[in-house]
């Protein structure tokens, strides 16, 4: 991850546990991000529902970048599971998740 640290998907992680509270905050972290940091959260995001491995990480941003057709919070808040495959998307990267949530609460 260049643009996008693991703290900010521990972030976007417990913000998504508590949509129904902290959508509004959710929705603003991920719309201050850049278009690089929105791509490598897709990305995430996509590793860890298993639609690319890790080591095709970097395709996978090159392919949300090139596909990003609505806003990043709106895909990913439309997305089920989001929390869940962003945990296991940095587990399969080599974050351990445990420590990045345990910096952001």
């Amino acid at each position: 991850m260049n643009e996008l640290s693991p703290r900010q998907v521990a972030a976007v992680i417990v913000m998504a546990r508590e949509l129904e509270r902290a959508e509004p905050e959710l929705r603003g972290l991920i719309a201050r991000m850049s278009e690089e940091a929105q791509a490598e959260l897709v990305a995430v995001m996509w590793v860890g529902r298993g639609a690319f491995e890790a080591e095709e990480y970097a395709e996978a941003v090159a392919t949300a970048m090139a596909e990003a057709t609505t806003p990043t919070e709106d895909y990913l808040i439309g997305t089920p599971h989001l929390s869940d495959n962003l945990e296991a998307g940095l587990e399969a990267l080599g974050y351990d998740v445990a420590d990045e949530e345990g910096e952001v609460l």
